[in-house]
């Protein structure tokens, strides 16, 4: 291997770390406001019908912090319970501009590509269309010793809790979402790089409506 080629691969791969590793800081959540509790709930449906606009930044910020932000900075805890507060599931973003995980701690999105892969997140049309399709990822070393069967039913009970915050958050914002089985989750765990002992859950797709 030539020396010129050496620095060119050396170059590439800082690069690309580099794009894998940028962290962009959202707007603190808006926690105060939106629609009563109640009338969320009445308003509450799931919706196929997506057009492709964008969501603001604060709409992102207000989003994940209600689906699993941290909302007891002290003890860490989040808007949606888990079990024996393991915290197992991550958060991973498609929009068109890329592939994101949401980090709670820093409420941020921290970039793991440029290529927009909504399409590969579902088997239906619109999510190709949609503003962000949240895929919900469980990191089943968290979840201990329990039988596979076992830490599939946690994780599916604790996305679950997400996607309704998700739902609540949407019905208050005047978005639609829809909350998704129907996907291949090998090929998402394969486009989201994901190491061993991890494990694609569901997917849930927000934006506007037509």
């Amino acid at each position: 291997m030539t020396r010129k080629l050496i620095i060119t691969l050396s170059i590439l791969f800082t690069v690309n770390n580099l794009i894998a590793q940028e962290l962009i800081k959202l707007p603190a959540p808006q926690k105060t406001g939106g629609m009563p509790l109640m009338q969320a709930l009445n308003e509450r449906s799931s919706s196929r019908d997506f057009i492709d606009k964008d969501l603001s930044e604060q709409q992102l910020s207000n989003l994940l912090w209600a689906a699993f932000g941290i909302n007891r900075k002290d003890i860490k805890k989040r808007t949606a319970p888990t079990s024996q507060n393991n915290q197992d599931i991550e958060i991973y973003l498609t929009t068109k501009k890329g592939l994101f995980l949401y980090k709670p701690e820093e409420h941020a999105l921290e970039k793991k590509s440029d290529r927009d892969i909504r399409e590969v997140t579902g088997e239906q049309d619109f999510v190709k269309a949609a503003a962000v399709n949240l895929v919900y990822v469980s990191n089943f070393s968290k979840l201990g010793d329990s039988p596979i069967e076992v830490k599939r039913m946690i994780a599916a009970t604790h996305s679950g809790f997400i996607g309704q915050n998700v739902y609540l958050y949407c019905a208050s914002e005047g978005l639609i979402s829809v909350f998704r089985a129907w996907i291949d989750k090998d090929k998402i765990k394969e486009a989201l790089k994901l190491p061993k002992g991890f494990e694609v859950i569901y997917s849930q797709t927000v934006g506007y409506s037509k």
